[in-house]
């Protein structure tokens, strides 16, 4: 195993380079420290990997596994359940020119879109919030302040941190994308009906298992069928997508998928 270099910070400002070499007494990823710059005094200490690490570092997939982990991706997608406010079954593509409708009608007459989420989630309501204010030219925001949250969390409650942002910000007209894996978070349940109270229309993502509330809380509502966080996770993001490439109108060109995505 060849040695490896790292520049460090010294104790007096002076960097130094160290240089690391295998301790084959202690193992293969097991390093002894040699200064190779003499600026002060400094001890370096590397903590050795156990069994379980070095094994997470053997793991190895080949193609096949690949491939059917995106078709599993895929087939969530495809298989997207989406229901009514009534518990209607509405064709995906039905709910998406939906959704453009409302959320263009939002902009056009002064409302937005209000994106809520919890940790992956949270990334996907600022990812959109984004794109569809820039790309769309919608007028978005994403309530995940993270002052504003630690405020509500530590004073109200962290189920409150969306509810009372809600109450602050939200219009009649303003449409809110309520995205949560489980479809079980407290403060999106929460944030869901004070958007209702404020007259809103409020879109669902949801995923884990189809008896979820949020399932059926919003005006429309997406459901992934997985209890894989991956799978759920982006697909609530690749749907979000969907919505917003049309909207700006982008579309998949003819010839532009595989023949083995086309076939049927």
């Amino acid at each position: 195993m060849r040695p490896i270099d790292y520049l460090i910070w010294g104790w007096h400002g002076f960097i130094v380079n160290v240089r690391l070499f295998p301790r084959r007494d202690l193992g293969d990823m097991a390093f002894r420290p040699v200064l190779r710059s003499k600026v002060g005094p400094m001890r370096v200490y590397t903590p050795l990997m156990d069994d379980n690490i070095m094994s997470k570092l053997e793991i190895q997939v080949d193609g096949r596994e690949i491939r059917d982990y995106f078709t599993a991706l895929s087939r969530h997608l495809v298989e997207t359940a989406v229901t009514s406010a009534s518990g209607k079954t509405l064709h995906i593509a039905e709910a998406v020119n939906q959704v453009m409708t409302r959320a263009l009608h939002a902009h056009a007459i002064g409302n937005k879109l209000i994106f809520l989420g919890n940790g992956g989630s949270a990334a996907i309501a600022s990812h959109m919030a984004t794109d569809y204010s820039k790309n769309g030219d919608v007028r978005s925001l994403a309530l995940n302040d993270s002052s504003m949250l630690t405020c509500l969390g530590n004073d109200l409650g962290y189920d409150q941190v969306f509810s009372k942002q809600i109450e602050l910000h939200a219009r009649p007209g303003d449409l809110v994308f309520a995205i949560s894996s489980s479809g079980r978070s407290a403060n999106i349940l929460n944030a869901v009906k004070a958007a209702r109270d404020a007259k809103c229309t409020v879109v669902t993502l949801s995923g884990f298992t189809d008896d979820n509330p949020l399932r059926s809380l919003g005006d429309i509502n997406f459901y992934i069928g997985s209890d894989r966080y991956g799978f759920v996770e982006i697909s609530h993001l690749t749907i979000c997508h969907v919505i917003l490439d049309f909207i700006c109108g982008l579309r998949v060109a003819d010839g532009g998928l595989p023949v083995a995505a086309t076939a049927g």
